[in-house]
């Protein structure tokens, strides 16, 4: 990962480059050069060990659904994501990446404009997928986030109390999978209408909740 972040960057390949006859011209650096590529890199991490090598590597942090406690953590999901983050800002500023971004991965389904079965078939959704979320799994102890389903105001309340979330700049919705296409259109246009601007979001100001 850190030699292909340096070659984005636009460290040199290899030694040659230019012309070979009339035709065929060559690049010593990866192409298309993109300028400032470098610091659009995000890094998933799922433990402290991860997080702080994102941050001291220059990358932004995504921090998703799936995360990995360290020995002795109490297992709570949003104070161990909370923790990994605080981690990444502190190695990241250290390196001289103070303006490092992070983000939260996690799935919200909110039923502002859903019709009665729709909230039904969601519920059920999260239902099957809840019961992971009451213990750590595996050997790793590995941890899952809860999916958040309601309103637009009750997943923006639920996501304000959410020691994660209090330390990201920004959130990646995940969209359910197996929903149908008239789904998915009612969960964007309420996360677009109802959700992002209970976040703080507005139109045409960017991805980048207004906090």
């Amino acid at each position: 990962m850190e030699r292909f972040a340096r070659l984005v960057a636009g460290d040199p390949v290899r030694e040659f480059s230019g012309k070979q006859g009339v035709v065929e011209e060559f690049s010593n650096r990866v192409e298309p050069h993109s300028p400032g590529l470098r610091e659009r890199l995000w890094y998933g991490a799922g433990s402290t060990k991860s997080a702080v090598w994102a941050g001291s590597n220059g990358f932004n942090l995504l921090s998703s659904s799936v995360i990995f406690p360290d020995k002795g953590q109490e297992p709570n999901f949003a104070l161990v994501q909370q923790s990994q983050i605080r981690a990444f800002r502190e190695a990241a500023g250290f390196a001289g990446h103070a303006g490092a971004r992070v983000s939260q991965g996690l799935v919200v389904i909110p039923t502002d404009s859903a019709t009665q079965a729709q909230r039904e078939k969601y519920q059920r959704y999260v239902d099957e997928r809840t019961p992971r979320t009451a213990a750590p799994q595996g050997p790793r102890g590995m941890m899952f986030a809860a999916d958040l389903i309601g309103t637009s105001d009750e997943i923006a309340e639920q996501l304000y109390a959410h020691a994660g979330f209090q330390e990201v700049d920004e959130v990646a919705f995940a969209l359910p999978f197996s929903f149908e296409h008239e789904d998915y259109g009612q969960i964007l246009t309420d996360m677009a209408g109802k959700l992002g601007p209970a976040l703080g979001w507005a139109s045409g100001e960017g991805s980048r909740p207004v906090r």
